[in-house]
């Protein structure tokens, strides 16, 4: 048997490898592919993301730059589940723009929402509160 502070460390790595929830074949139609990826900060140039599958897995990811200065997005993980009007996904996003947390990137790790709403052609992360400095971050993922 297995030390149970291995089991602990291994628990993470294991959730990577899970298999994505499909909740709505559409909507995991809609999402396999490359995508626009944007953040309002950011000048107008989108960047790209893209969703492929894995032994059962979709992976996500992509990066948009400024086209001047060091202003970017990026994300990069798993989609743990997608549904008709929204997914789920583990991994890192990192905003960085040059007037809000003094320039420097913001990384965030963990679980965030991406959700349809109304007639909009995008998903939009739902943990918009940038947590390195008082701003909302929109990172949206347009469909193809």
């Amino acid at each position: 048997m297995l030390p149970r502070w291995l089991i602990l460390l291994a628990l993470p790595a294991l959730a990577q490898d899970a298999k994505t929830v499909i909740k709505d074949e559409a909507a995991k139609k809609l999402l396999l592919g490359e995508h626009k990826l944007s953040l309002q900060w950011l000048d107008k140039a989108p960047g790209k993301a893209i969703v492929i599958e894995r032994n059962g897995t979709l992976s996500l990811n992509g990066e948009a730059k400024e086209q001047k200065g060091p202003g970017l997005v990026r994300i990069d993980g798993v989609v743990t589940e997608v549904a008709a009007k929204t997914f789920k996904f583990r991994g890192t996003i990192v905003t960085q723009v040059s007037y809000l947390n003094g320039g420097k990137p913001c990384e965030r790790k963990g679980d965030f929402d991406f959700l349809i709403k109304g007639p909009r052609a995008f998903w939009r992360m739902q943990q918009m509160d940038n947590p390195c400095d008082q701003a909302a971050d929109y990172v949206d993922i347009y469909w193809k």
